[in-house]
């Protein structure tokens, strides 16, 4: 080829690269922004639950939402369906068990007033002391200590609680407590236990396939929680109900899935965690707006908690860091399981296989093999 051609070939590739690179700020800014958008409709969810459950019944709101998110969900992505495997429903239906009782304790805790129900922003701070849970009962299943993050947050939480509870030490009493706000520390724990199953994780599951299972899961638990209550629910009807439940199950299951799964493989888990720890901030914005008041005890017991939460996920999502882990997507609320990244997860293989092969040669020369240990 001529010389003058090859130069002309080499501007036109150093062209061709620049007009196809990235803007590091830019590739960073649309994931970061589309959690944000997830975060914010998390927090919407609370009012929306707490408006549809005045004209709709509990258990068959929650069938019709998870319903159409399995169908969504499926949509999105078919090829889903072709890894269910038995290893994927077995966990899958272990964790929706205690997903479907969250769900169900979180969306009771919004019932109307007159029923022991409490307010959208105190279910959507107090929800988010699992955040706070799960690491504590990581600890104490591998009988370590937490680390410093999760003290200083358990320390926060239980602050905030006193606060937001009411609780005087001179007369006793919880004066601002209810029969809601016991049922979102209940759906708190049931939320816990549903993260420490799905942290039994392993490389033989498929993050995408576990989520359709846990979704069809509730589906299924709550419309057949409706059959035995005896619900008079036919199909939904009205604005605000059908509204709740679109806005609940596309954006705030599916699509919030697909966007977590999306955004992580470009943002550091630090981030991901800082952004994701606003839904409580914006459940309690949007319940604080319906109600027209910010109460100053809501608001102290707030911050508090926002600080117990961001101090414990925040150090997590760094030593995630430096082990080059992320966040496995949540189907809905702060994500609290690491999950290695797929080169990570490659690499702890071959190195698993290369001691099982170290051992099994240290056997045919008459060792014991065990040496050497994964």
């Amino acid at each position: 080829m001529p010389k003058h051609m090859l130069q002309v070939r080499a501007r036109y590739v150093r062209y061709a690269a620049h007009r196809t690179r990235k803007h590091p700020r830019f590739s960073t800014l649309a994931p970061a922004l589309a959690l944000l958008f997830i975060a914010i409709v998390w927090g919407s969810t609370f009012v929306l639950n707490a408006l549809a459950l005045e004209q709709y019944p509990l258990y068959a709101f929650l069938a019709v939402r998870f319903g159409i998110a399995t169908l969504v969900l499926v949509a999105i992505s078919p090829g889903i369906l072709k890894k269910l495997t038995f290893d994927n429903v077995k966990l899958g239906l272990a964790a929706s068990i205690f997903l479907a009782l969250g769900y169900v304790l979180q969306t009771a805790s919004l019932l109307p007033a007159d029923m022991g129900g409490t307010t959208p922003a105190r279910s959507a701070f107090l929800t988010g002391i699992y955040v706070i849970l799960v690491p504590i009962f990581q600890s104490i299943i591998k009988r370590k200590l937490p680390n410093w993050g999760v003290r200083v947050g358990v320390i926060l939480a239980v602050a905030g609680l006193w606060v937001l509870s009411g609780l005087s030490l001179s007369g006793g009493g919880l004066y601002d407590w209810v029969l809601g706000d016991t049922l979102v520390l209940l759906a708190a724990l049931a939320y816990t236990a549903h993260m420490l199953i799905l942290g039994f994780t392993t490389h033989k599951h498929s993050t995408s396939t576990l989520a359709v299972i846990q979704l069809a899961g509730i589906a299924v638990i709550s419309a057949f929680a409706s059959f035995l209550t005896g619900e008079a629910a036919g199909m939904p009807t009205g604005q605000t109900v059908w509204l709740a439940i679109l806005i609940t199950s596309i954006f705030g299951s599916s699509l919030a899935f697909v966007v977590q799964t999306w955004a992580q493989k470009t943002l550091a888990p630090a981030r991901v965690a800082l952004i994701l720890v606003l839904e409580p901030v914006f459940g309690g914005i949007f319940g604080w707006g319906a109600a027209g008041a910010i109460p100053s005890r809501e608001l102290i017991g707030a911050v508090l908690l926002i600080g117990g939460m961001l101090s414990a996920e925040i150090i997590a999502a760094k030593r995630m860091e430096d082990k080059g882990e992320t966040f496995a997507p949540a189907l809905q609320g702060i994500p609290t399981i690491p999950r290695a990244t797929k080169e990570q997860a490659r690499k702890r293989r071959k190195h698993q296989r290369q001691i099982r092969w170290a051992q099994s040669w240290k056997r045919r020369r008459g060792g014991s093999g065990d040496d050497y240990q994964i």
